[in-house]
């Protein structure tokens, strides 16, 4: 029996971010009610870019999202790692690290953000709307003093959400002791088709670059530190001793956004009513480049087990319990894998830069085999 308006199950989705905009929009083509709510007055775009590994660009196609981002990306087709001075450590193409799962892409904050809006009916989208307080049964009161109740609230709502720190009692994410800053620089020595690269050096620094397409490059630069604070005085002499383009770019690194890393290393993501996707359930390093493409994943198997119970005739909230069973081994993967990843980064400079070149193309093929198989 077809579903009248009145008695579709309401869905609340917190966040409006690339987890919350993805699950919303596959979540609307079923016979459901969804919200997006969003506690800014406007879509941030902060991070500067995005590195899109070939799993997370095949959970857009699943998301029928594919469309919207190809045409606003940039195929990235292989990987280098460099030490300071711009020796190879080790290089390899990408699609010997994915095979048959597809393209790795590039692409900017903001145009990825417009892609999602493009793809997306916006008038479900609520901004300056806060969520004060949930509960596990789906009832939520927003920051105005409004209350609603539905029958399935998703947080999606970033490594600091609101729905986690309502409803699952779990700690505070754990600072990693590193910090970054993210910025887009332009340099026409490096141009549209350089590489994924990434420059080694000492004291957990790291250098990363990504072409965005024409002259843009996404820049990414890390260091360990015992504080999640930024380091006094200008943050880029901590980097003047790589070889260029690092000078080039840096000079282009004034605004450059400023983040220390966390991590959420828990696998209890539902209760009753209430689902945790993305970073509100498992930020995670970025070593793997896999934060949005796990979120992107949790949004394709959300999607899955909502719309089987849908069919069924089924409660949404029991389905849930499958939705954490298939994502829990393939998180933890990703968790150890970047802890394994970020302690060979730690290790003395000539040991590192030793084992890049004996094995650097098999340590990243062994790290993302699993990640071949559907999520």
């Amino acid at each position: 029996m077809r579903r009248t308006a009145q008695d579709r199950p309401r869905i609340l989705v917190v966040g409006a971010g690339v987890a919350g905009l993805a699950l919303a929009h596959t979540l609307r083509e079923q016979p459901l009610d969804v919200t997006v709510v969003e506690r800014d007055t406007a879509v941030r775009t902060t991070g500067a870019g995005l590195y899109l590994p070939a799993n997370a660009v095949r959970a857009l196609h699943r998301l029928g999202l594919g469309a919207a981002v190809a045409p606003r990306a940039h195929t990235v087709s292989r990987q280098r790692l460099l030490d300071r001075r711009g020796r190879v450590l080790s290089q390899f193409e990408l699609r010997g690290i994915w095979g048959e799962v597809g393209d790795c892409l590039s692409i900017g904050r903001r145009e990825l953000h417009e892609a999602l809006w493009s793809a997306f009916d916006t008038s479900a989208v609520r901004l300056g709307a806060a969520v004060a307080q949930a509960d596990a049964d789906g009832g939520v009161t927003f920051e105005d003093g409004s209350t609603e109740r539905y029958d399935l609230v998703v947080g999606a709502d970033g490594v600091n959400s609101a729905v986690r720190r309502s409803v699952f009692e779990q700690p505070e994410p754990r600072f990693l002791r590193q910090v970054c800053w993210r910025f887009i620089a332009r340099s026409p020595r490096i141009g549209p088709t350089a590489d994924w690269t990434v420059r080694l050096a000492d004291s957990g620094r790291a250098f990363l670059t990504v072409p965005l397409g024409g002259e843009r490059v996404y820049c990414y630069t890390e260091i360990s530190s015992s504080t999640p604070e930024p380091p006094s005085g200008d943050w880029r002499a901590l980097f003047a001793d790589f070889t260029a383009p690092g000078t080039e770019l840096l000079d282009q690194g004034a605004d450059a956004h400023f983040a220390p890393l966390t991590e959420i290393d828990s696998a209890d993501w539902t209760r009753a009513r209430t689902v945790l996707v993305g970073d509100a359930a498992h930020a995670c390093s970025p070593s793997m480049a896999q934060g949005g493409a796990m979120a992107l994943e949790d949004a394709v198997v959300l999607a899955e087990v909502v719309r089987e119970a849908v069919a069924e005739g089924a409660e949404i909230a029991g389905a849930l319990a499958g939705y954490q069973a298939r994502r829990a081994g393939r998180i933890r993967w990703v968790l150890d894998q970047n802890h394994r990843r970020d302690r060979t980064r730690g290790l003395p400079t000539p040991l590192r830069n030793f084992t890049l070149r004996v094995g650097g193309e098999r340590l990243f093929r062994a790290n993302h085999a699993p990640l071949h198989a559907e999520p």
